[in-house]
């Protein structure tokens, strides 16, 4: 299972955190009307019910009395009912008005119809008789609506954090007589409602702020680790410039290690390359020992013949003097041509690069051996296929390399493959352009159907002086070798059914 990556699961914390808060907010706004509601609701049962208490206590209290509107009963009934009802005061009201359509007259008129009034459990000093000026047109709303009604209503008004409930109901037996209550509601959510909601309104706003800082500090934080990511692309630890800082503490970190460990790179790998260029030369020295034995005995053997034709010749005794000198200028070509290899060997290849048209050059240096070829029996062919691939971002310029310098490797190839070509035998020389991933390479196969190569001797056959003829100086290989090595490139040995396959790979563009 993949893993999600370190930014995609910030981004589903933030989203988390939105969505959290925003149902946060939805439950706190849903409990806030709903205790709203609740305490409207339970406020109004209790006025409601000790409305209908005091009217119908009035109802029977009436009866011992002649005057329906004894104003002392009523007063009297007030403070032992309401007595037993915190917050809740109330009183009795005659309806005046002819009839329903009086129910819009003003409120002077109508307040004079109050008869009593009572708030027994007020906090102040004493029973409060005064009527609430403030809260009259709700009283007097809920007394016109149960005159109409003929019925208890109750009705509330929003007042500060709370609600005013007044309710009003009719007393049995008295007409045109009501008994109104009026009491508060709570704020919602207890007495310290508003402080709650308002810090958590608070906590919620500084929430979202965070999540809001957290979706700007990771969006530029993904795009520094874009941009980091892209320097990183764009080359290797050690080619690279030294990253720039992002700004960002984490991967300020990351850059800095990367620097680091690029710079110790840089600086191991040019160690490695003087290490190597001081290894190559002592591997040079070292088989110096080596050649100068090689060369003693490749150089003794003609140096004798050389000596014996021209003691002959001085003698006049067996060859003529001209074929004397003839033979020992043979010897002494064969020498030269050693020393020719042996010098090549021990100096190191140096490039002039130039633009080079591959296919006809490898044409024309195969061409300069179909003579030798001819004398000896072989078939000599060129197969030439060095166009770029088709498609888009390929690379259509031509090659790059050291013509004479690839001439001289790619010579010695052919002659080895000749030499070992039996009579009426085949060499061909096979090259094309191979592409590797992003690197472009000349291919140079030279094949024939001689004896081959044991697979034992593939790496040791292009080492100097290591020959497959009795008349090889065994230093064409190692030249060839040593040519390619020049060019970035390697010569080898490939697998091939029958004969033997020697290939040099340099790249397509050679940079001196």
């Amino acid at each position: 299972m993949k893993r999600i990556s370190f930014a995609n699961q910030l981004v589903l914390l933030w989203a988390l955190i939105a969505v959290v808060c925003t149902l946060l907010a939805g439950v706190i706004w849903l409990l806030f009307q709903t205790d709203q509601s609740r305490q409207i609701s339970a406020a109004s049962q209790q006025s409601i019910a000790a409305c209908e208490h005091v009217a119908s206590r009035y109802s029977l209290s009436r009866l011992a009395a002649n005057n329906p509107y004894d104003a002392d009963l009523m007063h009297a009934v007030l403070d032992t009912v309401l007595i037993q009802a915190p917050k809740i005061e109330g009183g009795f009201w005659k309806n005046d008005a002819a009839g329903p359509s009086h129910a819009s007259e003003d409120t002077s008129r109508t307040a004079n119809s109050f008869l009593a009034y009572s708030f027994p459990t007020y906090e102040g000093t004493g029973v409060k008789r005064d009527i609430p000026q403030a809260e009259t047109p709700l009283i007097l709303r809920a007394l016109h609506r149960a005159a109409s009604a003929g019925a208890t209503v109750s009705d509330s008004v929003p007042a500060g954090e709370g609600a005013t409930v007044a309710s009003a109901c009719p007393v049995s037996g008295s007409p045109a007589l009501y008994a109104w209550t009026l009491t508060r509601a709570q704020a919602p959510l207890g007495q310290y409602g508003h402080m709650l909601m308002l810090s958590l309104v608070v906590v919620l706003t500084a929430i979202l702020l965070l999540a809001l800082i957290l979706g700007l500090g990771l969006r530029r934080w993904r795009k520094n680790l874009s941009q980091l990511e892209q320097s990183l692309s764009s080359g290797t630890a050690a080619s690279c410039s030294e990253l720039p800082s992002p700004g960002e503490p984490d991967l300020d970190k990351i850059v800095n290690a990367v620097n680091v460990f690029a710079a110790r790179l840089r600086e191991s790998q040019a160690q490695a390359s003087a290490l190597h260029e001081k290894l190559s030369q002592a591997e040079r020295f070292a088989s110096l020992g080596k050649l100068a034995a090689q060369v003693a005995h490749e150089i003794r053997n003609p140096l004798g013949a050389v000596r014996l034709k021209l003691e002959n010749a001085l003698a006049h005794g067996g060859d003529t003097p001209r074929q004397s000198l003839t033979s020992a200028l043979s010897q002494v070509e064969r020498i030269e041509t050693q020393v020719t290899s042996l010098l090549a060997l021990t100096q190191p290849v140096t490039l002039a690069v130039k633009t080079v048209d591959a296919a006809q050059w490898v044409t024309s240096t195969a061409a300069t051996h179909q003579e030798q070829a001819r004398i000896k029996g072989v078939t000599l062919s060129v197969n030439a296929d060095l166009r770029a691939p088709s498609g888009p971002g390929t690379d259509a310029a031509p090659a790059k390399f050291d013509p004479l310098q690839m001439a001289r490797a790619v010579d010695n190839l052919i002659l080895n493959a000749i030499r070992h070509a039996p009579s009426q035998g085949n060499v061909i020389v096979n090259a094309n352009r191979v592409e590797t991933g992003h690197t472009s390479l000349m291919r140079i196969a030279v094949v024939d159907n001689g004896p081959g190569v044991a697979l034992a001797d593939r790496e040791r056959i292009f080492e100097p002086f290591v020959t497959g003829r009795p008349d090889g100086s065994g230093l064409g290989l190692a030249v060839a070798r040593e040519v390619a090595t020049a060019h970035g490139g390697r010569a080898y040995v490939a697998d091939t059914e029958s004969g033997a396959c020697f290939v040099i790979e340099v790249p397509w563009h050679t940079y001196s």
